[in-house]
């Protein structure tokens, strides 16, 4: 099963692709060590929230990436 992360507000495909929004991850843990390391970019680039799925299950979110 592939895990991505999805932003809100929705993002044009290049910003996504520029913010690495694109990538899926193998597993849960995986796609959280890069939210980890990415929160920061994606906002800066106006991404004010994250929801994690799990191909189209909702596993979490909305979650706030505002400080």
């Amino acid at each position: 099963m592939a895990y991505r992360w999805t932003p809100t507000p929705p993002v044009t495909p290049e910003v996504a692709t520029t913010l690495g929004l694109e990538v899926s991850f193998a597993s849960q843990s995986e796609a959280e060590r890069w939210l980890t390391v990415e929160y920061a970019e994606l906002a800066e680039g106006g991404v004010q929230a994250v929801t994690l799925y799990e191909e189209d299950r909702l596993v979490y979110g909305p979650m706030s990436l505002e400080a």
